[in-house]
């Protein structure tokens, strides 16, 4: 019969004695419902060590092949202590500082950041479905640039920092981590001006819905991405309260936070110099799981686009009109003004007829809206009247 669950041990010890009272190793294995491996086993294990020997014993190993050394350990702790980074990047970059040495696996140097108190636990949170919109990939160097301004903090001496931040969509470079003292159109364009000399121009731009990146005006647009799309940008927004749709960005900010942030330096020279040496490290050292374990200065190029000297004018079709916005931000048409946004003062804007009463305004490639030439009123949703159109054809 197999062995029985209840007093398993006294099991063992009947067979013991079976065997000293003359029963063969067959004999046993066939009454007790075992091999006859089974019966050598326990056989030595009672004359090693008795009636103990016959009682279940850990199957822990008496010494672990993978079993961490001080020097190892201290090795680990120091790398923590000194870039801060997860178990896949430590050893990563363990591995490339040292390749002799046989640094454990990620599981293990997690747990070994965990014994010495080095990790702190999050809440888990329930997790979202995230839909996005169809934005573009970011499927080479310069395809989508990601830009925000890092929510604002006080160095120790009181002042306010508000860094503004830039980085490549693809290869994770951080082309930017810039304190600028306002956040308004001026300054944050003298710094993308600079990025731009520097590196070129990207295919796109993702940003929040914040100024000085959007607005309320027609199209969402700014004095900020107005100039961006004059030169050829393709400009994409998070949709409202959904900072996942810029989540690569967003995962940087909480880094970027907790190396230069936690806490704040003393004064906003110390705190800018702090933000270049975080994006030294970021570039050059720290290695990417999505670049497989490659830094993103190895994986970065600048742009083959330059920033022009001089701003280009927009170019529309010839099945467009075009007009000039006034300062005052309206446009004329029909000889009658309407206004559209005081932010395209200036601006050329693209006017597609549609019927004698209809017109689509542009700026660019984006559509603001709907001139209604009639009434000399101006709508960012289609008209019902249009929609009620196209029905009665398609039915």
């Amino acid at each position: 019969m197999p062995w029985q669950e209840i007093r398993v041990e006294e099991q063992r010890l009947l067979m013991i004695r079976d065997h000293e009272e003359g029963m063969s190793i067959s004999e046993l294995a066939e009454v007790y419902g075992v091999s006859r491996k089974t019966v050598y086993k326990w056989l030595e294990r009672h004359d090693e060590q008795g009636f103990l020997g016959l009682q279940a014993q850990s199957r822990r190993p008496h010494r672990s092949p993978n079993q961490v050394t001080p020097e190892v350990e201290g090795a680990i702790i120091a790398a923590r202590h000194k870039w801060g980074w997860g178990p896949g990047k430590l050893r990563v970059k363990l591995f490339q500082q040292d390749s002799r040495v046989p640094w454990p696996a990620v599981s293990t140097i997690a747990a070994v950041l965990k014994a010495n108190g080095l990790v702190v636990s999050r809440r888990n949170r329930p997790r979202v479905p995230i839909q996005r919109p169809p934005y573009l990939a970011a499927d080479g160097p310069n395809a989508v640039w990601n830009i925000d301004y890092k929510g604002w903090f006080r160095c120790g001496d009181g002042t306010r920092v508000d860094p503004l931040t830039i980085s490549d969509g693809f290869s994770r470079y951080l082309l930017r981590c810039q304190h600028v003292e306002q956040t308004g159109y001026e300054l944050t364009r003298a710094v993308f001006v600079a990025t731009f000399q520097e590196f070129g121009l990207p295919g796109a731009i993702h940003s929040d819905n914040g100024t000085p990146f959007a607005s309320v005006a027609p199209g969402g647009l700014s004095r900020l991405s107005i100039w961006f799309v004059k030169l050829g940008i393709v400009v994409e927004r998070s949709r409202p309260a959904c900072p996942q749709d810029n989540g690569r960005h967003e995962r940087m900010h909480r880094t970027l936070k907790a190396a230069t942030a936690k806490p704040p330096q003393a004064t906003v020279r110390l705190q800018q110099q702090a933000f270049h040496a975080f994006q030294r490290e970021y570039n050059e050292e720290r290695p990417h799981e999505a670049l497989d374990n490659k830094t993103p200065h190895s994986c970065y190029q600048a742009s083959a686009r330059c920033y022009p000297r001089r701003v280009p004018e927009l170019e529309y079709g010839d099945d467009m009109e075009t007009r000039v916005i006034s300062q005052q931000g309206s446009l004329k048409w029909k000889g009658v003004r309407t206004f559209i946004s005081e932010v395209f003062a200036y601006e050329t804007l693209g006017i597609k007829v549609i019927d004698e009463r209809w017109v689509e305004l542009y700026f660019g490639p984006i559509r603001l809206g709907w001139l209604d030439g009639y009434r000399q009123t101006f709508s960012r949703r289609k008209p019902k009247a249009l929609i009620a159109e196209e029905i009665s054809v398609i039915v």
